[in-house]
């Protein structure tokens, strides 16, 4: 099979973790006989510097030529921290999901037993946790008309949502809980007492829930979900929410995990295109050093494998993630004392994918590669 594939590094430790996907990648087209085309783009605070455009009409364009997007990340401090800044490395990343129609971001939420010691929560509350957000991606409060008053006093962001923007996404939700390995339930998180959009996306999902008999639903407050991610974090299967909230609880579920560092996500689109990337940021602090975690990006990959049909290659992929894992092959973020760099992890992830090591090792052969920080 040959898949023509974007590649936008980005931004701080985005061109670390991609390169440690496309390592990873790579391994799986010699494995499996596959050709994986990249093309490399500019987006974010790399492509203001090099461009004075956040994104280039060129990246759109490749993006649009490709079978899938693999991103790593984008924001610098020199943007972040100037509020006066006119040209924002976010604004490539807002006008890339408008331009392409990523309507639907899906974060999957799981945990691993061998890192439950990293979870601010309780090993009982997360034993078995594994559920997955959808985000309403192109709508919201983050692409209403906003406005600041001329003496600087008073602004303004409008919240907006259309039926048609709602029912897609809902539809996508109701047909993944329906899918053999979850557990058929649904829980539309909004503040519908308050809200007249969330009232809009509540009435909604009432008119489409029949369509999907077999698919439990039930509704929470944003305010009180927050609350209950951190509680019970196993009552949940598949969330559904709008933009600015889906943003915040799932950073929040994030460190359910133990590290930000681990978890992957796919934005679908309306074309059959999609993007797929970590939800960490772009941890400035730490580019260059090779010291961040390609977990997430690498899953991310392994997420892309599945969108392109290719689940055998995806499960080996993930399968390699958790021997690496159970082994205690990780990063700083994970190991602060007996960690290992990025390119190891890759390193590590490709060598299984390709059949290299199997599920016994020696950490004794793969100790000059850990940081001499023991």
């Amino acid at each position: 099979m040959k898949k023509k594939i974007a590649v936008i590094e980005g931004d701080g430790i985005g061109p670390e973790v991609t390169q440690q996907s496309i390592r990873i990648l790579n391994a799986i087209a010699e494995h499996f006989n596959h050709e994986f085309e990249y093309t490399y783009c500019l987006m974010g605070a790399d492509a203001i510097d090099k461009t004075g455009n956040p994104l280039p009409d060129e990246t759109i364009e490749v993006c649009l030529n490709s079978d899938a997007i693999l991103f790593g990340a984008i924001g610098h401090p020199k943007y972040d921290n100037d509020p006066t800044a006119k040209v924002r490395p976010e604004q490539g990343l807002l006008k890339l999901r408008k331009s392409l129609q990523l309507y639907s971001n899906i974060r999957p939420i799981k945990t691993y037993s061998s890192l439950f010691h990293l979870s601010p929560l309780k090993a009982k509350n997360i034993e078995g946790v594994d559920f997955i957000i959808f985000r309403e991606l192109t709508g919201g409060i983050y692409f209403g008309k906003k406005e600041t008053a001329a003496d600087g006093s008073q602004a303004t962001d409008e919240c907006t949502y259309t039926r048609q923007e709602i029912e897609r996404i809902a539809h996508l939700a109701f047909q993944f809980a329906q899918k053999p390995e979850r557990r058929k339930k649904l829980t539309l998180v909004d503040k519908a007492n308050v809200l007249e959009t969330s009232r809009l996306w509540r009435k909604i999902v009432q008119e489409i829930a029949p369509l999907y008999p077999d698919v439990a639903v039930d509704y929470m407050f944003v305010d009180n979900a927050a609350m209950q991610i951190i509680l019970n974090p196993k009552q949940f299967d598949v969330i559904l929410t709008e933009n600015m909230f889906g943003d915040i609880i799932s950073d929040e579920a994030s460190v359910i995990s133990g590290s930000l560092g681990l978890l992957p996500s796919a934005s679908l689109g309306t074309g059959g295109l999609a993007l797929f990337e970590p939800i960490h940021g772009s941890y400035p602090q730490a580019a260059g050093k090779d010291i961040a975690n390609p977990i997430g990006s690498i899953l991310s990959a392994a997420m892309m494998l599945e969108y392109l049909g290719l689940h055998e290659e995806g499960n080996l992929v993930r399968e390699a993630v958790n021997w690496t894992l159970m082994n205690s092959f990780v990063t700083k973020d994970i190991d602060p004392v007996n960690f290992y760099f990025t390119s190891t992890i890759g390193e590590l992830v490709s060598d299984f994918v390709s059949g290299k090591v199997s599920g016994s090792v020696n950490s004794q052969n793969i100790e000059l590669r850990k940081s001499t920080i023991i």
